[in-house]
């Protein structure tokens, strides 16, 4: 069995080129069995997963919840504001008490950048980052680069751009890192307010006319406003915000070429993207979802096999 480099997944800067090619060539096998009319596989049998979600979430945690089930592990969910945190319990406190019911893999997702590499360090544990503030979101990544090579038939070579608030995006950040491993074009654009000064250091290219950012892509990654982590204003409304960045029907049909839509989730439609435009023949945005369950269920399988072995 190919194995990863890694004992846990805490961000796409940790991966190599081979492992991601090894996690999404894994993914292919799991997609084949989602698609079947029995949809489980012995492979975790015995193996107990915990999802320790600090932080809101509907997409992420079913899609992990769905790959443990579908691999047949031992599932325990864990939601802070129904426990001792919220009486003041430390996260290690938290994770080494549910360690020691015998849970062998955690799946984490925390508002503070560096979550689960903290923990990483401090528990006796594998870990696997479900999205650690505006730091990364790994699994996110990985299931957008496997449904661009889904569609396109390959990654290598296409031009991407990730269109919105950068700054605040985990998911920016993991895409950014994971398309460049696989040889992609990387774009970012979206008001100069949105757009981190570092940015230009990590190779991508930058852009403000959402028009012209467009007219490069093969691939646009439509990213929501995180209006959560945001102390400020950094733009001066919605509504310009939406002329400006929202991509609609009119912008895609002036354009002279087919055009792949993304989106992560959660959809502020009628803010980034048009309700006709994110239920499209462009969009693959309900393909992204399934694939998470896939790729979700690869990953955890390499990951327990490092352990087993």
């Amino acid at each position: 069995m190919a194995q990863l480099s890694v004992n846990h997944l805490l961000g796409i800067k940790d991966l190599t080129p081979e492992d991601i090619h090894c996690i999404l060539e894994t993914a292919d096998e799991f997609s084949g069995v989602i698609n079947r009319p029995i949809k489980k596989v012995p492979s975790l049998r015995d193996v107990t997963v915990a999802n320790l979600f600090f932080e809101n979430s509907t997409r992420t945690r079913l899609s992990f919840e769905l790959a443990e089930k579908r691999l047949s592990a031992d599932v325990i969910n864990f939601s802070s504001s129904s426990s001792s945190v919220s009486k003041g319990e430390t996260l290690i406190d938290t994770v080494n008490n549910i360690l020691a019911m015998k849970v062998d893999i955690v799946v984490l997702r925390h508002p503070h950048p560096g979550a689960a590499v903290f923990l990483a360090r401090n528990v006796k544990s594998i870990i696997v980052n479900a999205g650690d503030g505006t730091h990364e979101h790994p699994t996110q990544a990985l299931l957008d680069a496997y449904s661009i090579r889904q569609k396109l038939g390959k990654v290598e070579g296409k031009k991407v751009v990730i269109v919105g608030d950068i700054t605040h995006s985990r998911v920016a950040l993991s895409n950014i890192l994971c398309l460049q491993k696989l040889g992609a074009e990387v774009m970012v654009c979206g008001p100069s307010t949105l757009i981190p000064k570092f940015i230009g250091s990590l190779g991508v290219k930058v852009e403000t006319d959402l028009l012209k950012a467009l007219q490069w892509a093969d691939v646009a990654n439509m990213l929501r406003v995180q209006h959560e982590r945001m102390d400020m204003k950094f733009f001066p409304s919605i509504r310009e915000y939406t002329q400006r960045y929202g991509l609609t029907e009119s912008l895609l049909a002036s354009l002279d070429k087919e055009l792949l839509i993304m989106h992560p989730g959660p959809i502020n439609r009628g803010v980034e993207i048009s309700s006709a435009v994110a239920d499209g023949n462009h969009s693959i945005i309900l393909q992204q979802v399934e694939n998470g369950v896939a790729i979700r269920m690869a990953v955890l399988y390499l990951l327990a096999g490092k352990m087993i072995a």
